[in-house]
């Protein structure tokens, strides 16, 4: 049995609600939170016997899993195929810019996500698509053993539905804070799910 430990990166600017945007590819560094739930996610996988860290090669997701890595005495590898979702012209610009230069398509992310595709970025099918490709491959390499990745909202997101065996409509309702923590068990081709958005190592930091 292969165990995979799936984490949202930890917090940034751009997610706390006043400045909250579109973030995709842009290379946003942890804030201050961020940090110290990085710090709170290492005390909180110290003892898991994991083999391998893979990360986003974006610096947010790098910076949350540094610290276990470090203490694992294990390297951050970066997996492109679990890289933020490209929101093309969406990114950068907060929900109200959005909505208003986007009205149509912008209602149609709420009520129907997996029918969008950002204009010049990716739909969630094509996320789907590149980040199971990454865990299957992970998994493979890895098996029997537990393997820790570092993410984002929307990958994890899809990542969990599709572990899960729900289809991409069901997005909105899987919810990802940062720095959390979902654990799945893969065993004969097929995902059980032992812990999903799990946060009780973060409630001593004030966010």
């Amino acid at each position: 049995m292969t165990r995979i430990i799936l984490v949202r990166h930890g917090q940034t600017a751009w997610n706390i609600e006043s400045g909250e945007r579109f973030r995709g590819r842009v290379d946003l560094p942890l804030d201050d939170t961020g940090l110290a739930q990085a710090q709170a996610l290492t005390r909180r996988l110290a003892d898991h016997p994991i083999v391998a860290i893979y990360s986003s090669p974006l610096k947010r997701a790098v910076e949350t899993a540094r610290p276990t890595a470090q203490q694992l005495g294990l390297p951050v590898q970066p997996l492109p195929g679990i890289i933020d979702i490209n929101y093309g012209d969406w990114q950068g610009l907060s929900p109200a810019e959005v909505a208003r230069a986007y009205p149509d398509l912008y209602r149609r992310w709420l009520e129907k996500p997996h029918l969008v595709k950002f204009p010049h970025g990716e739909s969630l099918r094509q996320v789907r698509l590149r980040g199971m490709a990454a865990l299957k491959k992970v998994t493979a390499r890895h098996e029997g053993r537990a393997v820790l990745l570092v993410a984002h909202q929307v990958v994890n997101k899809v990542l969990v539905c599709a572990m899960l065996g729900l289809d991409n409509s069901h997005f909105w309702r899987i919810r990802q804070d940062n720095a959390c923590i979902n654990v799945f068990d893969y065993q004969d081709g097929v995902f059980t799910a032992v812990l999903i958005n799990d946060t009780c190592h973060l409630h001593p930091i004030r966010i």
